[in-house]
């Protein structure tokens, strides 16, 4: 297998020479592209009063990506919605309640992490907090029937509004797929949309990489090989992971 071109699936860094990209392409002397696979549509304030949610009536809101934060309170604003001094906010992990600070003031509101990045300490939070009223901002496909199913046998009071949708980015007219020898995932929108713009799609030779388990699962339920995939026991990040990969394969050809 020779590594030349890798293809990320999201946007550029702002200075890809002080990235840990740009070290991995004087490093091995590779071509990385990048070029993001969907788009993300925020819902719009008519689209979202169809559904007949009251986000006020909630005690809580529920996060589980940066994204997600992003598109709940541009709908907000676009509804003219300010939040309550006393509304609660429960976050996946400790990065994305750091990321509210964007929004919601530390001082001034009640925002919970889980206490580590497991998804089990995510539900524990949750499990923990089982009085509170939850509204769940999420996308078109809903939330996960594993958290799902922890609601409700936990009987939990929960909503899920969608405050975004997603959009498959053009791949099939923008981008040359058969250029890459490797081609790195950060969501199972990705996967998705290399699917739908490549429908006679076939791995070959090509290796693969992801970023986070939901990333993982989507390459092996898609039936493709998975060559490298992070945070890990032995890399805590997707760069430290290829670095890893590329060198592998690097002495290799030696």
């Amino acid at each position: 297998m020779k590594i030349k071109n890798i293809l990320i699936s999201q946007n550029a860094p702002e200075d890809i020479e002080r990235s840990p990209y740009g070290e991995l392409i004087r490093k091995y002397s590779i071509n990385i592209d990048f070029y993001k696979f969907f788009k993300i549509n925020c819902t719009t304030a008519l689209d979202f009063r169809k559904t007949h949610i009251n986000i006020l009536e909630y005690q809580s809101i529920v996060f589980s990506s940066t994204n997600t934060i992003d598109k709940f309170f541009e709908l907000c604003k676009d509804m003219r919605l300010e939040m309550p001094e006393s509304m609660k906010y429960y976050c996946a992990t400790e990065s994305i309640a750091l990321y509210l600070q964007k929004y919601v003031p530390y001082r001034k509101r009640r925002v919970f992490a889980a206490k580590d990045a497991q998804v089990s300490s995510f539900y524990d939070l949750l499990i923990k907090n089982k009085t509170v009223s939850m509204l769940i901002p999420c996308g078109q496909d809903g939330i996960s029937p594993q958290l799902e199913a922890v609601l409700t046998e936990n009987e939990i009071k929960y909503a899920q509004a969608v405050v975004f949708k997603i959009a498959h980015a053009d791949l099939a007219h923008d981008v040359d797929i058969d250029k890459y020898d490797l081609i790195v995932f950060f969501s199972p929108n990705g996967v998705k949309s290399l699917q739908a713009n490549f429908p006679d799609f076939q791995q070959g030779e090509k290796a693969f990489a992801a970023l986070g388990k939901a990333a993982e699962q989507a390459v092996e339920e898609a039936g493709w090989t998975l060559h490298v995939s992070a945070p890990s026991k032995e890399h805590a990040s997707l760069t430290e992971a290829l670095d890893a990969f590329l060198k592998e394969y690097a002495n290799r050809r030696r």
